[in-house]
């Protein structure tokens, strides 16, 4: 193999099946995620909406607003980031490389989840079969809640076709994209030159 299953990077000699660079991204990605002042302990603090208009203006509709912010209460719930990072935790035990998440609060739970994760990271790097698709459900995750808690809506996704079939949804600002299918990788001019995919493939 000569490129990265991540990024498509012609590897190094002493580099496996991930570049260096994609392993210290993903490391970081999960080490900002677990703490108590990690991205998804923030999450609780934005679970209220956020104020639009004069406090002093009372709607003309009667319908209770929505107690929290929906896209944040899902990250942070059961089933969201926590049940994410806990599937590749039991996954990599399969291997022998990691330990079941054991019980607690889902916030000792993620963290229990990451610090096993990082400590096989480097194994996962080099030799787990599907070391591409767990690094970009980190970035998604990560990115998820990055925007969360910076308050910024979510940038627009397009769902575009790649020669193989498989539909990438990409961002007008992307850099580049991989498909994770064919591993072809694709510059910012070149993907946004893909043909939009069909909606029911979106």
């Amino acid at each position: 193999m000569t490129t990265c299953v991540a990024c498509t990077r012609t590897l190094r000699d002493d580099e496996t099946q991930t570049c260096r660079p994609c392993v210290t991204r993903v490391d970081q990605q999960l080490a900002e995620l677990a703490g108590p002042e990690g991205l998804y302990a923030s999450l609780t603090a934005d679970l209220a909406p956020a104020r639009t208009g004069s406090a002093g203006r009372v709607s003309g509709s009667r319908t209770a607003p929505i107690p929290v912010r929906l896209e944040a209460l899902s990250l942070a719930a059961r089933g969201g980031i926590v049940t994410i990072l806990a599937t590749w935790v039991d996954d990599w035990a399969t291997y022998g490389h990691a330990t079941p998440v054991p019980g607690g609060t889902l916030q000792q739970q993620l963290d229990a989840a990451v610090n096993t994760l990082r400590f096989n990271h480097q194994w996962a790097a080099a030799q787990h079969p599907a070391y591409s698709e767990f690094a970009h459900e980190i970035r998604r995750a990560w990115t998820a809640c990055r925007t969360q808690t910076a308050g910024d809506p979510a940038p627009r996704r397009i769902p575009v076709q790649c020669p193989c079939g498989h539909t990438l949804r990409i961002t007008l600002d992307t850099r580049g994209e991989t498909c994770p299918s064919c591993h072809e990788h694709y510059s910012h001019s070149e993907v946004l030159q893909l043909p939009m995919a069909a909606r029911n493939a979106a």
